[in-house]
């Protein structure tokens, strides 16, 4: 039996082998977030990911849907837990499913409703998709035009998944006009696209691939990004970055992320743990704070100790 809150198994979705767990992060010196996560896909409760996340410093986490069930589970979950936020979409790659299915204008309309609930943060992950085929890419722009008409009518952030689609990407935004705050999540473009997005004022959120050896151009854009204009994520449970390549991802892992953004950037780590949260609130909103108004962060070094050893021990050792 699944366990109370649990994510339906998505379909046509393939039981696959699960990865060995990652070793445990050290933890930040200064809280941070992770900007795009899959909750529904991690293994074990949420709350014990949660809480492995918080030893590692990473106090928030946006959790994304990609079709109607995962988009009300996030935004189920995000109601659920003060430090976790939802972004509801429908992938560019279920696009041919949810026409087929339930129908383009039932599935934006439930996709615009959720949107519109005060934990859910952004719409996305939307945008093109134009390296696998499951779905036409004109249908792909119809589809993404239309979550930008609803994140402009939310309010609400615009969160794109955009591979090998950069040109349409941006054409498709500065045609229809984008809303206040864009992010590309897993950001995969060069210095040049970088240096595109940072003029049009568009987020670029770095995944664990800005850490794989054969990433240079990534850590390129990454360089010349400016600070203000970057968030860091884990995609989990995809692109666990080095040191713990091969093994599961999951929300705490983005302590590596950020510490190698740093690094390419000749940045403090807590500077940069700040200036990522102060970005997070500005594209997402204000920050929610935990009921009797506590933040979700362990303002003591032994708490961020007793945390992440709780966390080892409700993972079965897992050490996420």
């Amino acid at each position: 039996m699944s366990e109370p809150g649990a994510a339906p198994r998505r379909a046509g979705e393939q039981r696959a082998r699960v990865p060995p767990p990652a070793a445990r992060p050290e933890p930040l010196p200064a809280p941070a977030f992770d900007a795009h996560t899959h909750l529904d896909m991690l293994p074990g409760p949420v709350e014990a990911v949660l809480d492995a996340a918080r030893a590692a410093g990473i106090v928030r986490v946006v959790t994304i849907g990609c079709d109607v069930d995962s988009s009300r589970w996030a935004a189920a979950r995000a109601a659920e837990h003060a430090g976790v936020y939802a972004a509801v979409a429908i992938h560019p790659n279920e696009t041919a499913r949810a026409e087929a299915g339930a129908g383009r204008d039932s599935a934006l309309a439930e996709i615009a409703s959720l949107a519109a609930q005060p934990q859910v943060r952004a719409v996305g992950e939307t945008g093109l998709d134009y390296y696998r085929d499951h779905a036409p890419p004109a249908l792909q722009r119809e589809w993404f035009s239309a979550h930008i008409e609803i994140a402009k009518a939310a309010g609400k952030a615009l969160m794109i998944h955009d591979r090998d689609a950069h040109d349409d990407v941006l054409d498709i935004l500065a045609q229809q006009g984008a809303p206040e705050h864009v992010v590309f999540h897993c950001f995969s473009g060069d210095a040049e696209m970088a240096k595109r997005c940072a003029d049009a004022g568009y987020v670029m959120s770095f995944a664990g691939n800005v850490t794989f050896p054969n990433a240079g151009p990534l850590r390129e854009a990454a360089a010349i990004a400016p600070a203000e204009l970057i968030l860091v994520e884990t995609d989990a449970p995809y692109l666990t970055p080095v040191p713990n390549r091969g093994k599961m991802n999951a929300p705490a892992q983005v302590a590596h992320t950020l510490r190698a953004v740093a690094e390419v950037k000749g940045l403090d780590v807590a500077g940069l743990c700040a200036t990522i949260m102060a970005t997070g609130e500005r594209v997402f909103g204000p920050w929610r704070r935990a009921s009797g108004g506590r933040p979700p962060w362990p303002a003591r070094q032994g708490e961020i100790s007793a945390r992440r050893d709780e966390a080892g021990a409700r993972l079965g050792g897992a050490g996420q």
